[in-house]
């Protein structure tokens, strides 16, 4: 409720284009909802350590970020990082809880303490209850219409707290940096836009979960636009590409934005409309978008830019008998620039195509008197065998560009693809996750 009062009052401008508020012919409004999630490996965090006599130290561990294992061990030892060694194990799952570095540090808190090496080994419910979790997050969304149904304005406000909470006490709601993920970059060809920033204060520690802040900012902004297009009676696929407009080069600094681009120059690499209508037509048509369905199928499209890569999602879903969401098939084209290993892509968009669906239908952390509820599978469950669809479609777009990311950028379309697709095939619109709370699974 504070996040989606929040998020429905005016916050901090972060870009404006136009006028926001101008009047409009007519005006549309809703609001998105994401709730905090786990990233659950299958392998939960484990690190051995040794502190040798000489007062150095020697840390295996399964990390993501083996420097600042190096930094946090050194200083809880009291010793000079070039003193600790780490020997980078067999990773398994990551998707960012593993980035930390707390479990190490545990280890070697324990094994100085010991005078003798000490392994630490959480358990599945210690880090589903007491992790980095990914942000909670409430959206608010408002377009304006003009008498020929065009979009002629849109105001998009993002509530939500900070992964810097972790770090500064006094964050209060979204970082820049944050905003640059999946917000800033705003892809619509739309005259009077505004973003803004609301604030958000954490009552849970924050971290990094694959894709980031992208998760919820493409399902919000991706069916938001499949809302319209319904509104004015359009075809999905052909309002999407009329909203990206026509081919250009985006700079969020020309409407008062700063912006990182994922710490890369956005002359090498631009937020490119081209290509990101060019995945939405290629997957398009990798589903056969307009073909006759089965009555009580739809078709769902969605696409986003995330770590300076594109890619386009379709699902074919239907309710089965039991009220039940069935994802039949997904689709899944990216435009990541020059792609070296192509196995190593496809199958990235394959994981991103599960990790994607376990959080839409199922992802869902909730706190009761300050606890964590869940804390296993049987209470966080990941998307089954049964439940994913029949084959996963993945492409990629032949390209000369830089390389851009392939690990991250699937996972964000997949929930606003599923979530449309289930509004082309029954007519009703969902716009909280995951959909096990409205009874799909």
């Amino acid at each position: 409720d504070d996040l989606v009062a929040s998020a429905t009052a005016p916050g901090n401008v972060i870009l404006s284009r136009g006028d926001a508020d101008a009047a409009a012919a007519s005006v549309h409004e809703a609001i998105y909802y994401a709730p905090h999630l786990s990233q659950a490996p299958m392998e939960p965090p484990a690190a051995t350590a040794r502190v040798n006599e000489d007062g150095t130290c020697e840390i295996w561990a399964c990390t993501q970020d083996p420097q600042s294992v190096r930094s946090t061990v050194a200083g809880v030892l009291g010793i000079d990082k070039e003193q600790v060694t780490v020997n980078v194990t067999m990773l398994g799952g990551g998707f960012g809880r593993k980035s930390k570095a707390d479990f190490s540090a545990e280890a070697a808190y324990l094994a100085k303490a010991e005078g003798k090496p000490v392994k630490v080994q959480w358990k599945r419910e210690d880090d589903i209850r007491h992790g980095f979790l990914h942000s909670v997050s409430a959206q608010y969304f408002r377009a304006g219409m003009d008498e020929d149904g065009n979009t002629s304005t849109w105001l998009h406000r993002t509530s939500f707290p900070s992964i810097m909470s972790t770090f500064m006490p006094d964050a209060n709601g979204p970082a820049a940096m944050e905003m640059d993920l999946g917000a800033t970059d705003c892809p619509w060809d739309v005259p009077n836009l505004r973003l803004e920033a609301c604030d958000a204060p954490a009552h849970l520690r924050i971290g990094w979960l694959r894709s980031v802040c992208n998760v919820f900012h493409a399902f919000g902004s991706s069916s938001f636009v499949d809302e319209l297009a319904h509104l004015k009676g359009r075809d999905p696929l052909e309002h999407l590409l009329e909203s990206i407009g026509p081919a250009r080069l985006i700079n969020p600094a020309d409407d008062g934005a700063e912006y990182g681009n994922y710490g890369q120059d956005l002359n090498q690499h631009p937020i490119d409309t081209g290509r990101l209508a060019a995945v939405a037509k290629q997957v398009a048509d990798m589903a056969g978008w307009g073909r006759e369905l089965p009555e009580g199928r739809g078709l769902g499209i969605a696409v986003h830019r995330s770590f300076l890569a594109y890619v386009g999602t379709v699902a074919e879903v239907s309710v089965d008998e039991n009220g039940r969401l069935v994802v039949h098939d997904m689709w899944m084209c990216i435009d990541a620039g020059t792609v070296v290993n192509t196995d190593r892509v496809h199958s990235q968009l394959e994981g991103a195509a599960i990790f994607g669906m376990s959080l839409t239908l199922h992802g869902e952390l909730t706190a009761s008197e300050g606890a964590i509820v869940e804390g296993n599978f049987d209470t966080y469950p990941m998307a089954r065998i049964g439940e994913v669809p029949h084959k996963i479609h993945t492409h990629i777009m032949e390209s000369d560009a830089p390389p851009g990311g392939v690990g991250e950028p699937g996972v964000p379309p997949v929930a606003p693809a599923i979530v449309n697709a289930y509004f082309a095939a029954t007519g009703q619109r969902v716009r909280e996750l995951p959909l096990r709370n409205a009874g799909l699974t």
